[in-house]
Order: C-alpha cells, then sequence, then structure tokens
C-alpha cells in the first residue's frame, strides 16, 4: 500500500498522496512488524540480567 501511495504522488504530484505515504511511513517505524518476536523477555529483564553465574 505505502509503494502505491508513492507511485500515484509521483505519477500526479498530489501533496494527499504524498502525505498519506509519509504517515504510513511513520507508523511502519513506530511499530514493530507483526509477529516479530521481541528480543527481550515480556517481564523487562534482559537475558544478561537474569543470567547466573
Amino acid at each position: 500500500m505505502r509503494d502505491f501511495t508513492w507511485h500515484v504522488f509521483t505519477q500526479t504530484g498530489d501533496i494527499e498522496a504524498y502525505l498519506l505515504y509519509k504517515e504510513m511511513d511513520a507508523l511502519g517505524n513506530a511499530e514493530p512488524a507483526a509477529g516479530a518476536e521481541s528480543l527481550e523477555p515480556e517481564s523487562g529483564v534482559s537475558a544478561e540480567e537474569s543470567a547466573t553465574p
């Protein structure tokens, strides 16, 4: 969808298409990808902190 809005902008120069493209880009960068696993445990304790010597 993001590529489509960029294509519309480049073909038409429509500022609304560009603004939608930028908004979708910002949302994509702010949220992790769906289904991506976090490197840190949910408890907030990193693997290094929870390791015992």
